[in-house]
């Protein structure tokens, strides 16, 4: 278990067809693009776990291709939290923890739950939710172990050494920043997202949680603009006041993939904060 706070900064995803020539170079294969993204930055939210279970092999695969302090945020699937919307669950859940995330090892992060902008706040529900899900990687392991058939590959249940598992939300209904929902945050220790979505949805700076999650999804424009020198340098002031001197993880990722943005911001930020890349 890391002893000294660390700063991670990468980008929400890496595999997007207008990177390819603009940030990644003329003639990489596509198999070697997270290889190079992760020798200039030293983490990377899985994004593709959004979108459908994704398979042992694969997060081994991801693991291999990366340095030895590289971390992985991974980001829970839409089928919990859009689909569901967060009711009757745990089937759900124990197929994504079989699904393959233990493979990672100490590469694992932080699991990011994104909730559509329409789910509003219902305590109960909420409650239930962050009462399931796992603290540790033995605790995980036992939750996929209930995976029921809808899990198409073999699961992955081996938890290895027992590491902590942490959780960050983020809200896109208003009613989450409230006084009585960031208290239930805060009770289960779970990380409000600090979301910059160019004033689409709320931002809060309130911490919740023995770690800080930043998302950076464009300040002018969702998905597509970058952030000037001036504004980066304002999230750098502010990365480092959430570090506090090396007491609180933060992590920071970049979502602004439209125009190759994302890329070029999070190294950016990365020098000004003085990271060097995972090693």
């Amino acid at each position: 278990m890391r002893t000294i706070a660390e700063i991670r900064v990468g980008t929400s995803g890496w595999r997007y067809p207008p990177w390819r020539r603009e940030f990644y170079p003329a003639g990489l294969p596509q198999r070697r693009e997270l290889e190079y993204l992760s020798r200039q930055v030293n983490a990377v939210e899985i994004n593709g776990s959004f979108y459908s279970l994704q398979r042992p092999e694969w997060y081994r695969s991801w693991a291999a291709q990366t340095p030895a302090d590289f971390v992985f945020a991974v980001k829970g699937g839409r089928f919990i939290t859009h689909m569901k919307q967060l009711r009757d669950v745990e089937p759900a859940l124990a197929n994504f923890f079989a699904s393959g995330l233990l493979a990672l090892g100490p590469k694992l992060g932080p699991v990011l739950w994104q909730l559509p902008a329409r789910l509003q706040f219902d305590p109960d529900r909420v409650d239930t939710f962050l009462g399931l899900l796992p603290r540790t990687t033995a605790e995980a392991a036992k939750l996929g172990a209930k995976h029921d058939e809808k899990l198409k590959a073999p699961p992955h249940l081996e938890p290895g050494e027992e590491r902590p598992v942490r959780h960050a939300l983020e809200v896109r209904h208003p009613s989450f920043v409230t006084p009585e929902a960031l208290g239930l945050l805060r009770h289960h220790g779970v990380a409000l997202v600090v979301a910059d979505t160019a004033g689409r949805w709320p931002y809060r700076e309130d911490q919740t949680a023995d770690f800080t999650y930043v998302r950076l999804h464009g300040d002018v424009e969702l998905y597509t603009s970058g952030y000037t020198d001036s504004a980066l340098r304002t999230w750098a002031g502010k990365v480092t006041a959430w570090h506090d001197s090396g007491r609180r993880d933060v992590h920071v990722y970049f979502d602004n993939d439209v125009k190759v943005e994302a890329p070029r911001n999070a190294i950016t930020l990365k020098n000004l904060l003085g990271l060097p890349p995972a090693q």
